[in-house]
């Protein structure tokens, strides 16, 4: 007999009954019945009942162990009796009576309890993960996480994409987030930074002559966490050569479609090939974000045309002043109280903004200062090219347009959530396609990027040269599902003379390109095909999949909102002789002063 185990504690079945076996793992719960002890003995695949009673040498020694202590027990498979039986369980028709056990490793006083997934404050789940973890729902979401990675790696193989490793240590850019460095030992001085993505690796592997590239790339961003970001992430990271932004789409789509349709537990998925293009421009207009969540159907629509002349001055202002005024509608909200309303105001003002307007209306009346103040003819023809009903409330987002777009967009979710109108079991993915290329900086006073820089213009050459910069669009994309964006992609600009163009035109020189990006643009100039990709998620895609909200939910071990590890102490202090190793001297922080306000940063969740 195995020194351990003949099965594992969801193997044994009725078949099984009047058999001799051996079983390991974790006393999950204890059940004192009066002489006779149920013991739920549990390991990596389930669990087992296991009973003793006075006859049995195991009792006294499992009725003093503490729950997880670690046992072997040998024993005799019995069938349950009637009415015992547990369907819920694939071990739930038998039960191994105790013949002897050994303890392998006796646990003290718990943390934390296993059993039963009450909710328990998070850092202490976070410092003692090993035990978290030996909870069901953590213990399902890693395993749904292990599962999905190896469905991915599937699907990419499948659609003939080769499995790349790019390096760990690379060089800092001066680009996107700021970077996790590493100092050189060898090079007094000098760091390395932990990669922020892959990015140029995977480029120059395309301009090396492979075709299709992936990897589940590990990636660390130095940035405040929130409940859908972690320092420290996972991406499928892809590349193709060759392609046009169709390409990709096609590449992706059944990937994507397909592992949440394998994962989705009954939930409806968007097909690939299906999933929506969404211009930016109509993103932010129609949803005021550029993460739509389509299971959400109140669109957002634009009526600065209808207060340029209104009888409500405050409008009239904002209009005037080159703001707009954007609408949320409310529909059936003729049997909600005035209060309704009015707490969607004091959230708005709660949130930073000014606050948020509205107009009642019950039977075809309206209601409200705004109504009273626009007239009811204007009222009516407002609603009427609309759509809206005689018993549609409406909700009002005016200032400037970036302000109108993101409160409009915040009261879209609140107002669906609120009326109850945000669809249930489905995956909702769509793309955002025509990104600007660039925009104004506001506090430079100048044209710069608008996201990405390294995206190919739509018009290349000739539209940078020929165009308004601020009406340029990238090849540029995003892809959304349920109001989160699992990943950022774009047709990558290959051309040096379009580089150097582009950069140009956001102030920067020739030199600067050639100082910060020089070994992308030094193998564009010895032959580059055009290329694309992307790269989603998967911490995000398994967070959808589990139905958490929060993204280290489905981490093994991840750091806390401060980054810190609670578990094994980091970032932690290092001693004297390892800074001299790498040429580094520390420097306190500066004391507070006596009086002076101190506050701890906290990222706030999304």
């Amino acid at each position: 007999m195995h020194a351990y185990r003949t099965h594992n504690c969801a193997q044994l079945a009725k078949a099984n009954v009047g058999e001799t076996v051996r079983l390991s793992g974790w006393i999950h719960r204890k059940r004192d019945h009066g002489g006779v002890l149920f013991v739920d003995l549990r390991d990596h695949y389930g669990l087992t009942q296991i009973v003793a009673d006075e006859d049995s040498p195991a009792l006294s020694v499992l009725d003093g162990l503490k729950l997880e202590s670690v046992v072997t027990i040998d024993g005799e498979v019995k069938a349950r009796a009637e009415g015992t039986v547990n369907p819920n369980l694939p071990t739930g028709e038998i039960e191994v009576f105790a013949r002897s056990v050994t303890v392998q490793s006796r646990a003290e006083e718990l943390p934390l309890p296993v059993a039963g997934e009450q909710e328990y404050p998070e850092d202490i789940r976070l410092k003692y993960r090993f035990v978290d973890l030996r909870r069901e729902t953590m213990h399902r979401n890693i395993m749904l996480r292990s599962q999905v990675i190896t469905s991915i790696r599937r699907r990419m193989t499948a659609q003939g994409f080769t499995e790349f490793q790019t390096p760990i240590l690379g060089a800092s850019s001066p680009e996107g987030a700021r970077d996790y460095l590493v100092p050189s030992r060898l090079h007094p001085g000098r760091f390395y930074a932990l990669p922020q993505a892959p990015q140029m690796f995977k480029q120059l592997l395309m301009v090396a002559g492979f075709d299709r590239y992936f990897q589940i790339a590990p990636c660390f961003r130095d940035e405040d966490l929130r409940a859908d970001r972690s320092p420290e992430f996972y991406q499928l990271d892809f590349e193709m050569s060759f392609v046009t932004q169709e390409d990709v789409f096609q590449a992706i789509e059944p990937v994507l479609a397909g592992v949440f349709e394998e994962f989705a537990n009954g939930k409806s998925v968007t097909p690939a090939g299906e999933f929506p293009r969404i211009p930016y421009a109509d993103a932010v207009l129609k949803y005021g974000t550029d993460k739509p969540d389509l299971r959400n159907p109140l669109i957002i629509s634009d009526v600065t045309h209808h207060f340029a002349t209104s009888g409500f001055g405050l409008f009239e202002k904002i209009v005037g002043s080159g703001g707009r005024v954007r609408v949320v509608p409310a529909p059936n909200t003729h049997e909600k109280s005035r209060k309704f309303f009015d707490d969607m105001n004091d959230w708005a003002r709660r949130e930073g903004f000014a606050g948020l307007g509205y107009v009642t209306r019950k039977g075809g009346e309206f209601g409200g200062p705004i109504a009273k103040n626009h007239g009811t003819e204007g009222m009516e023809k407002l609603y009427a090219e609309l759509g809206l009903g005689e018993n549609d409330g409406l909700f009002f987002a005016a200032g400037k347009e970036k302000d109108a777009a993101k409160l409009a967009g915040a009261a879209r979710t609140r107002v669906a959530e609120e009326l109850g109108l945000i669809e249930q079991g489905c995956f909702k993915f769509c793309w955002i396609v025509d990104f600007p290329m660039f925009e104004y900086d506001e506090e430079q006073k100048k044209v710069d990027f608008s996201h990405n820089p390294f995206s190919m213009p739509q018009g290349e050459m000739e539209a940078l040269e020929n165009e308004d910069p601020l009406t340029i669009k990238a090849w540029q994309y995003d892809i959304v599902c349920n109001g989160y964006e699992l990943s950022s992609g774009a047709i990558r600009n290959h051309r040096p003379d379009i580089m150097y163009k582009a950069f140009e035109i956001a102030g920067y020189s020739k030199e600067d390109v050639d100082a910060n990006f020089s070994g992308m643009i030094e193998a564009f100039k010895l032959g580059a095909p055009p290329h694309g990709g992307s790269a989603p998620g998967i911490d995000r895609i398994v967070m959808l999949l589990a139905d958490e909200p929060n993204i280290r939910e489905v981490i093994a071990f991840p750091l806390n909102q401060r980054a810190q590890d609670l578990m094994m102490g980091a970032p932690s202090v290092v001693s004297p002789r390892q800074l001299r190793d790498v040429h580094i001297r520390t420097v306190e922080a500066p004391k507070p002063q006596p009086g002076a306000e101190t506050r701890v940063d906290q990222a706030g969740d999304a």
